[in-house]
């Protein structure tokens, strides 16, 4: 089974655990599958399973519950985001958010769900290896709540003035960090050596996340467009111009690659990052750019 079909299959498990058999609010059980498909790029529990198989991956029941509960927490992070007193998003992934399709109460009850779903889900691997689940299980918390996790990112927003280094690695960078050192966990490895990669490539996604808002269009995201300026939230593009964050991009997933730590799938994984790094580099419609200027 490739990669992909893999991580597929790990979560499309999880999400039947949660939806349950028997008596269950058939709404939010459906709620659950809906906040989870279609999979899009799946980066980080593609990161998290890239690293255990760099490791060894000896312990594939593991590996796959660690990737799976990862997405679980992003997809509940993305439920929430969307709701109106955060982001008020009507779209997600091109289709209508869980609040629009299933009402605000469910999509609360949608985030919330998937949040214990992913810790139930790294639970149930106890008896195959319960030093490591205990270790993936605190890791993830971190990475999740306060003080440094998505949690503290999206509490950020809400202060009169914004430690911007720290939004950026709560907010957007704490999973990438948790997928690096989840991967590791998940094989018997030590988890601080693969700190800086996750944080990278998290800084990463961050800034082409920034240019993606600020050069795209909704149709093109699949998701609102200009959600930076309409939030007054800090960016990359309006701290450095297109030309610079695209730049800064780059210096960044360049510095990632060098920082992979020594691993029997050193190479490959190099090359992993090397694909995400043409991935995530935006080519900017020339109109986008003429809007954005060197702004």
């Amino acid at each position: 089974m490739g990669m992909k079909a893999r991580i597929e299959a790990a979560i499309a498990q999880s999400v039947a655990v949660g939806q349950g058999r028997g008596a269950v609010p058939p709404r939010l059980a459906s709620a659950l599958g809906y906040a989870t498909e279609p999979g899009g790029a799946r980066i980080r529990p593609t990161i998290c399973m890239s690293v255990a198989m760099a490791c060894g991956d000896d312990r594939p029941a593991v590996s796959d519950a660690a990737a799976s509960a990862l997405e679980l927490i992003h997809c509940a992070s993305l439920v929430h985001d969307d709701l109106p007193c955060f982001d008020d998003a009507d779209i997600r992934r091109g289709k209508p958010s869980v609040h629009k399709a299933y009402s605000e109460p469910l999509a609360v009850l949608t985030g919330d769900s998937l949040i214990v779903l992913a810790f139930e889900i790294l639970a149930r691997q106890s008896g195959v290896a319960p030093d490591r689940v205990a270790q993936l299980i605190m890791t993830l918390a971190q990475r999740t709540g306060m003080p440094g996790g998505i949690c503290a990112g999206q509490g950020w927003e809400s202060e009169a003035e914004i430690d911007l280094s720290a939004y950026h690695q709560a907010k957007t960078g704490a999973l990438f960090i948790a997928a690096t050192q989840m991967g590791a966990i998940s094989a018997g490895q030590e988890a601080e050596p693969w700190f800086e990669l996750g944080a990278r490539i998290g800084e990463a996604f961050q800034v082409a996340d920034d240019l993606r808002d600020a050069l795209y269009d909704a149709e093109t995201l699949g998701k609102p467009a200009g959600q930076d300026d309409l939030h007054g939230r800090p960016n990359a593009v309006t701290l450095l111009g297109v030309q610079g964050a695209i730049s800064r991009l780059r210096d960044i997933l360049g510095g990632a690659i060098a920082s992979i730590p020594s691993c029997p799938g050193e190479a490959q994984l190099a090359e992993m990052v090397r694909m995400y790094a043409e991935r995530l580099t935006p080519v900017a419609p020339a109109a986008a750019t003429a809007r954005s200027g060197n702004v």
